[in-house]
Order: structure tokens, then sequence, then C-alpha cells
């Protein structure tokens, strides 16, 4: 909940805005702080309305709401598509109906976009000011709302409390938690949404970022568990992964959802894996094997799938053991950025994360076969041959990890964060000497305060800053940038070298700043990828809150134990 306080002379002016949790209500409050010598303060708020999306402009000709007034403190605005009702609470509001046109959007003119906006006003609250007595504004879809601050105010608060209580009765390693982990647990929830669907009517899902992504299958599944499994909320992690199971098919999860009426978008290859490793977080969390046993043919139907051959040329090679992925004019992995018809970082070949993550699906599917008492054979059979082709990644002058193998132009060398998952996660391939080049690499080249450059510094094709025009930035994403996501992984694979948890946590700390710069108590999607590393992009990230909140709770429940992270190559 964001709060000002405004200085006007000798008054002090407090106000709050926050939603309703659950609701289409927004409450926007003041009070004064001090009190006024001998006479009275009044404030006045123009009502701005508009109805667009986050992508679009209002078109005065295609804007025009019946607008009625009921009473002296209610407006109602009237549209085909919604009604907005906004009650003045404790005031009232003057009639004075006109345009605001050419209203200036100094970040999209930054961004190189369309920066003119028109607001309809809709008149004037007129709110008298009291010391400690809140006034303000309430707007909302709803035909009725509570319209006491005070009480508002407190469910808001509550519920706050109520998620950090039950987030440290269920997750232990929360009860000792800093108070900016705490604030993470919170911003955890801002992301979770509900996706009914005619079989499952309680399905949910991640919103990918604010304000303009929606619910996205690698983003979702990358981000699970530090948003419901450390947040002590395994229950909607099992509601996910069931909404995510309906969609599976011919062994991907779509990229993202698109608007109604549209269909599925699947050019991803890494969705699935995730998915199966946010189905070893959840059964690692919960215990619970009856689920997995529901689930259990689609994560094997995942498996071969990725063997025989699915989209967009992804398949295993029988000759190594690896998965390809990747056809002209498609962009499959987590860099895919694409400006027209150019993909800016096609990856076309043997990508190291793909392959990691690959061989971390063959472990876990393994694990999960012996935990049903079903044969895992065949799984480790495969996951065996993979880690040997693994070995192929290696750089033999001890520089880490090649990015891609086998691409159209040979192997690519390029020095990306794509390297840190084959130590980062739950099942390496790598041995102890080659965990220690990656890291000290990635930690060497692309390592910042809020996460790993998409790009090492030194390549001719670094971009230091993400701004300009939209082919500029989307030109630059993946060519520079800072990532916080990688952050969490980079403290992980750095306790698996040296297996001392707070000096790994340590790398963690620099996001405490950060949740002051940008989107207040939560962190960014990117940043620049040179000093100072202004945040950029989504102020709201979830696999970026998410990230550091699983490496902060898996170290934090490591503590002590002087020894790297296993293994578990079986």
């Amino acid at each position: 909940m964001p709060v000002w306080r405004y200085a006007i002379g000798n008054l002090v002016l407090e106000q709050r805005i926050w939603l309703e949790p659950g609701a289409h209500t927004s409450y926007v409050a003041w009070r004064l702080v001090t009190t006024p010598a001998g006479r009275d303060a009044q404030l006045r708020v123009r009502l701005l309305v508009n109805g667009r999306d986050h992508h679009s402009r209002t078109q005065m000709d295609q804007f025009q709401p019946m607008i009625a007034a009921p009473d002296s403190a209610l407006r109602r605005v009237q549209t085909p598509d919604f009604t907005l009702r906004l009650w003045a609470v404790g005031g009232v509001i003057v009639d004075d109906v006109n345009w605001f046109e050419n209203f200036d959007l100094p970040i999209e003119h930054e961004r190189g976009l369309a920066h003119r906006d028109h607001h309809l006003c809709i008149g004037e609250a007129v709110l008298p000011l009291r010391p400690g007595v809140w006034t303000g504004v309430i707007a909302s879809l709803h035909d009725e709302v509570s319209l006491d601050f005070d009480a508002a105010l407190r469910r808001f608060l509550g519920r706050e409390a109520e998620l950090l209580t039950q987030a440290e009765a269920r997750v232990p390693e929360l009860r000792r938690a800093p108070d900016w982990m705490r604030q993470l647990v919170l911003a955890a929830d801002s992301f979770l949404f509900a996706r009914p669907l005619p079989d499952l009517p309680d399905g949910e899902s991640v919103i990918a970022g604010y304000p303009w992504f929606g619910d996205w299958g690698r983003d979702t599944m990358i981000a699970l568990p530090g948003l419901t499994l450390v947040t002590g909320r395994a229950d909607i992690a099992r509601r996910i992964l069931l909404t995510f199971a309906r969609f599976t098919d011919r062994g991907m999860l779509p990229n993202l959802f698109p608007a109604a009426g549209e269909p599925l978008a699947y050019n991803t290859a890494d969705a699935a894996l995730w998915y199966i490793e946010a189905w070893r977080a959840y059964v690692e969390a919960s215990a619970d094997i009856e689920t997995l046993a529901q689930v259990f043919p689609i994560l094997q139907e995942i498996i071969a799938w990725h063997v025989a051959g699915a989209r967009y040329g992804i398949g295993m090679d029988p000759n190594d053991g690896l998965l390809r992925a990747g056809e002209p004019g498609t962009q499959l992995t987590w860099m895919d950025a694409k400006v027209g018809d150019w993909v800016v970082t096609p990856r076309i070949g043997k990508p190291v994360e793909i392959n990691a993550l690959w061989y971390n699906a063959l472990r876990s599917v393994a694990e999960f076969a012996r935990q049903l008492g079903q044969m895992p054979t065949f799984y480790d059979d495969l996951a065996d041959q993979a880690r040997q082709g693994f070995h192929r990644f290696v750089k033999l002058d001890g520089e880490g990890l090649f990015d891609v193998l086998d691409g159209p132009d040979g192997d690519d060398a390029r020095i990306r964060p794509n390297q840190i998952f084959a130590v980062s996660l739950p099942h390496s391939p790598l041995d102890h000497a080659a965990w220690q080049a990656v890291v000290r690499v990635c930690g060497r080249e692309l390592l910042t305060s809020y996460g790993l450059r998409s790009l090492a510094p030194r390549h001719a094709e670094f971009r230091p800053y993400y701004r300009g025009d939209v082919r500029e930035r989307d030109g630059g994403y993946h060519q520079g940038p800072v990532w916080a996501w990688l952050l969490g992984h980079y403290a992980l694979a750095e306790f698996r070298i040296h297996g001392h948890a707070a000096e790994a946590q340590g790398w963690l700390e620099p996001i405490r700043d950060h949740l002051l710069d940008a989107g207040l108590g939560t962190v960014s999607e990117i940043f620049d990828g040179a000093p100072p590393h202004h945040p950029r992009g989504a102020p709201a990230q979830a696999w970026s809150v998410a990230c550091v909140l699983e490496a902060w709770q898996r170290l934090e429940r490591l503590k002590g134990e002087h020894c790297p992270l296993p293994a578990a190559v079986g």
C-alpha cells in the first residue's frame, strides 16, 4: 500500500491507495496528519476516467459514456462494457464534464510509443479535511461497496497479516526472514489469479508481470515454486499445475494464453520442461503422491514427445541424447524477442539451458516413477545419455559452457547466463570443476547487483541501455539487460560450489534496496546492463520476485550444512 505525505505550509497531508482484495474496487484516501490553526482545509480532486486496455489510447468519439448523478456524492459512468461508480466519501462531486485532451505520457514517449491520451473529466470531488479522519474517492464496478475507509483499510492490512502468518506457519524458514523478504511474500500474492475452466472451476494461473503481461506458460512454471510453495500455499500450486495439465498438447505447454477466440500458442521449447521442475518442487514440498499419480501419464507423454519429436523441430538427437530445437522465423527459448520477421536471438540448435532442463526433467520423472512404484529405467537411461552428451557444452579453455551447439553456423560461444542452470537446477549433468568454471565466468562477465546480464559486455552486440523505440528496445532485450530472475539461480549455483548458505544469500541482498526504486515493494523485470543499472521493463515481474524468494528459502533451509547442494545425478 503506497503512502504519500505532502507538506503544504504547516499542513501535512497523507494519501493512500489500495485495491479491495478479491473485488473490482479501488480506494483513494486522504487525511490531515497535522491540525490546521484556526482554519478549515479542503481538497479538490479532478475525476478523470477512460475505458481502454493498457496497450491502447482513448478515442474520444468511441468513448461516450452516460453519466448519472443519483446523489451529490455519487456518479455513475455507464458504457456498453461496464458501469463505473465513483463515491466522494465525506464530500460531494461538483459536475464539470469536459475532455482533458493530449494528456502527456512521458514514459510512453521515452519508449517510442504514442504518448498523447485523452481523459474524460466527469467532475471534481470536493473533500473537507480533518485531522486523523479519512476522506476520499472510491471507484468500483460493483453496485454496492463499503464506504467505510477505516474498515476497508483494516481488511486490507488484515489480509496482509494473514498471508504472512500463514506463510510463517507453513514455511519455518520465514519465521526468521528479514523485513524485505516478508515484503516479497506479500508481493508474490499480486501475481496469482483465477482461471476457471469448465471441468476445473477453481483453476488458477500466474500473471507474468504488470502492467502489460498476461499468463505465460514458461513464466508461470518458473515462478510457481517461489510464488506458492515458499509462501505456504501449496494448494494454489496444485491448482495451477492441474490447470495447465488441461492445456498440454503433443508434449508441450502453451507459451501464452492469447485473447479470447484465438488459438493457443505453443512456441516454447522450455515451458514443458519447467512444468516438470514445478511438479518436482511441488511434490518435494507437499508429498502429494496421489495428485502426482493422476498427472504422471501427462509427464510421461511430455518426455515421449520430446524423444520422438514435437513442434518447431524440438526433439532428441539419438546421437548424443541432447534436445535440439528451432526453425527459421520462430523464437522458442526465453530469449524470445522478435521484431516483425526479425528473430533477434534465434538460438537454433541445442541451447544449453534447454538441455540442462532436459536432464533435470529426466531425472525428476525417473524419481517420480520410483515414488509411484514404477520402473524408472527408461528415464534413467535417457538421463545417462544426456549427461554424456552434455559434456560437449564444456569449453576446453575452462571458460564455461557454449550457449548453443550444432547451430546453423556451428557452436555459439557467446557468454550468456543460460549456462547457470546447468549448476543451479536440482539435477546437474556437470562435475564440480565444470560448476566452478560456469560460476566463475558468469560472476566475472555477467553478474551485477540485481541479476545477470543477458550478454557479456565484451561482445560487439552488447547493448548497455534498454531504451529507444520498440525496435531498438526489443532488439536489445536479450543483448545486455540484466534479468533479476537469474539472481536467485546465481546464488544457488554459488552455494553449490562452496556450501556456505549465508554467503550465497548475500548475493540477494541488493534487492532490498530496489524495493523502493520502481514498482514499490516488488521487483522489476530487467535493469540496464551498464551502471547504475536503472530498472527497466515491467516494474513488477512474477519470476523476478519468485526466484529471489525461492533461492532465499532454499538457502535458509541449508544454513549450517556446509556442503554443496547434492549433484542428484541418480
